[in-house]
């Protein structure tokens, strides 16, 4: 279970380190959360209320090198329509965007109604990698906590449903994760020297975090830290703590959220598990060759005059009616300007 407001701030001591999962856990627990993520997320976007959009969704994923924040986005994001959300991966500012308040680059890929947004990394930057490692001055960093507080005050006072997550492990289990990644030529790439060089600062980035879970976690923002020891344990408690905020965001801002237990929800999670359109067999792909034999007879027809064409209204000839119906060729709705598709 993540840590959220216990002590009126989530804190890294609260999180159960000890949490395992087994495989098949899981995969049980992964496949209902991500039935009644994509339920949400049809609802919101208005695809099931008629049109009518749901609150904006920004999830802000944050922690530990090597927690498993690429894996877990994966999980989440699975069920879903790649056009009805937006994963937006920040790194070290470029010299343009140093040029700017450290926020102004964060706001083109926010959602709007019906949107969702998925921030790897984010604004946080500014209070942790930069505070430890010099990168903005004392007075900077300090500020940035009253900044980042009135940021996201502003957002989810006008609808956004601002969902921050920690993902949290010990120093040890990240040594044993940063080794194998050493050692495997598929997975060496995600290891730089900054990774290890940050590994010697753990006691600053423990203070550097404690100070960033504490000031800004807020009514309306709250932090959850996420015990990520146990990858399996860590993936789970991310979607199921997404579920649970979105739940909580949408209820606020009027939108009727079925119960995980009611039989519409069951009915719906039914629909969605065995869509027709996605377990049909594809037209396009041949049916196996049957196995080779002598040719059937073919008996003798004879031959018949071809069917005369229909005239249409206005005196043209028009060819006879096709045996099967054209395909629809609707366009998809275009993108928005920030990449985001602001409902499905």
């Amino acid at each position: 279970m993540s840590t959220s407001t216990h002590h009126g701030h989530a804190r890294l001591e609260d999180a159960d380190l000890s949490a395992r999962m087994s495989r098949d856990e899981e995969a049980k627990r992964l496949r209902k959360a991500q039935l009644r993520v994509l339920h949400l997320r049809l609802i919101n976007g208005g695809q099931l209320t008629g049109g009518t959009l749901g609150p904006p969704v920004c999830i802000v994923f944050e922690g530990w090198d090597a927690a498993g924040k690429g894996g877990a986005i994966k999980r989440l994001v699975e069920p879903l329509d790649p056009r009805h959300v937006h994963i937006a991966p920040f790194a070290a500012p470029t010299p343009d965007e140093l040029r700017h308040h450290f926020l102004w680059r964060f706001w083109p890929p926010l959602p709007g109604w019906g949107g969702m947004t998925i921030f790897d990394r984010s604004w946080y930057g500014r209070v942790l990698v930069e505070r430890v490692e010099d990168l903005a001055t004392e007075a900077q960093w300090r500020r940035a906590y009253d900044e980042i507080n009135d940021f996201e005050h502003s957002l989810a006072e006008e609808g956004m449903v601002v969902i921050k997550l920690w993902l949290h492990m010990s120093h040890e289990e990240q040594l044993r994760r940063f080794e194998r990644r050493r050692d495997d030529p598929l997975k060496s790439w995600k290891l730089t020297e900054e990774d290890w060089r940050n590994r010697e600062k753990r006691p600053q980035y423990d203070a550097a975090v404690s100070d960033m879970l504490r000031l800004t976690s807020g009514r309306l923002a709250p932090w959850d830290v996420i015990s990520a020891e146990n990858k399996r344990n860590g993936r789970v408690e991310v979607i199921e703590t997404v579920i649970r905020r979105m739940e909580e965001g949408m209820a606020r801002w009027g939108i009727e959220v079925p119960s995980a237990d009611d039989e519409e929800e069951e009915r719906t999670q039914a629909a969605l598990a065995f869509d027709d359109a996605e377990f049909q067999p594809d037209p396009e792909v041949e049916a196996p060759a049957a196995a080779p034999g002598p040719p059937p007879a073919v008996p003798e027809v004879p031959a018949q005059a071809p069917a005369p064409a229909a005239a249409s209204a206005n005196g043209a000839v028009a060819p006879a009616p096709a045996h099967e119906p054209a395909a629809s060729a609707s366009a998809p709705a275009p993108a928005s300007p920030t990449g985001t598709k602001q409902g499905p």
